[in-house]
């Protein structure tokens, strides 16, 4: 199903708003595509469904794929799939184009019920509460990528991952590269680590094209390191710099990559890492948030000499640099926390340095 004649991809964004004043604009700058995004959408044929709708990333991305093709003059299903025990979630994305398929994807069955699609993007994954529910979160996150490998043999998959499959890296290096031999800490990380290797798998057997990526780490404002920083700030809690350094990335710049990254599945897979373009310390990062919020910001402990860090290069090479720079980011996050802004009330943890969740 291609474009229509005289679709062109829309400039890229060069104004952003000072401040986001609610949770509808947040939702709508999140999901809006970039040219990149559309102009993948507009050569790629077929429909798109979105395995894992229902997380923090999911809907805008799902949400961005209906814009892309809508921008790009293609006619197509966008299709997101989850059990989405929250009604709402269901219903907006109904209202902005997405069908919905609620199920559990790990029921027997459930994958040989869903409709065939060209393109796939799988965000599916287990990683809070993984601790004490080990085996949960490996049938999750090992055992559904081989299901769904079969299921879709012969589309296009995005298969999210995270840069917790790296181990930790010297700061002021630039990061893990996608080319590294991994070092997974914990069974959350190596579950990971598992899944990989299932798209790998098939990909070798059965020829499925495939983009590995390794997300480190989505931000927006109800969610995310610098969302975790900032709260921890307004409520007077102490700041532990322990985990001294990371990277992080504007969700929306994630989930346009993400849809990109469909153009340029492989077999064997591409491995893609997705992450900011700065080595973010958490010190000047957390000082920075705190003289913008106007409160006292204190620390705990030092930091240390390594961290769980990636190296974007190819990411941003590959799929389009980010568009919003780590000093927006800051900026957006702290008027939201001192605001008042909703939050999904879901630390990220990224402090963790033995990999338990």
């Amino acid at each position: 199903m291609r474009a229509t004649m005289g679709a062109r991809p829309s400039a890229t964004r060069t104004q952003w708003p000072d401040t986001i004043a609610n949770t509808t604009e947040l939702d709508d700058l999140l999901s809006e595509p970039t040219p990149a995004a559309i102009d993948t959408l507009a050569r790629l044929d077929g429909d798109i469904i979105v395995l894992g709708v229902g997380g923090k990333m999911g809907p805008t991305l799902a949400r961005m794929a209906r814009r892309a093709s809508d921008a790009a003059g293609v006619t197509r299903r966008v299709i997101g799939v989850a059990r989405f025990t929250d009604d709402h979630q269901q219903a907006a994305l109904q209202a902005h184009g997405v069908e919905t398929i609620r199920t559990d994807l790990l029921a027997r069955g459930a994958l040989d019920s869903l409709p065939d699609a060209a393109n796939v993007v799988f965000m599916a994954g287990r990683k809070f509460g993984s601790a004490g529910l080990e085996s949960s979160t490996w049938a999750m996150n090992t055992y559904l990528p081989a299901a769904v490998c079969q299921r879709y043999l012969s589309s296009r998959i995005a298969a999210f991952s995270t840069g917790n499959v790296y181990g930790l890296t010297p700061v002021g290096c630039g990061g893990s590269r996608e080319g590294d031999q991994p070092a997974p800490v914990g069974e959350y990380a190596m579950s990971c680590l598992g899944r990989e290797r299932m798209f790998e798998h098939f990909s070798r057997t059965d020829g499925t094209k495939v983009t590995i990526l390794r997300l480190n780490y989505a931000t927006e404002m109800r969610y995310g390191l610098l969302v975790d920083l900032a709260r921890r700030i307004a409520d007077g809690q102490v700041v532990d710099l322990t985990m001294g350094h990371a990277n992080v990335i504007w969700q929306g710049d994630a989930n346009a990559m993400a849809l990109t990254s469909l153009a340029h599945a492989a077999t064997p897979p591409l491995v893609v890492n997705i992450a900011g373009t700065e080595e973010l310390s958490v010190r000047d990062t957390a000082t920075a948030l705190a003289a913008r919020m106007r409160h006292e910001v204190r620390f705990v402990h030092q930091a240390a000499g390594d961290a769980l860090l990636s190296d974007g290069t190819l990411g941003w090479r590959t799929l389009g640099s980010p568009q919003v720079t780590l000093t927006r980011l800051i900026d957006w996050t702290a008027d939201w926390v001192r605001r008042g802004g909703a939050h999904l009330d879901k630390p990220t943890h990224f402090e963790s340095r033995d990999g338990r969740f």
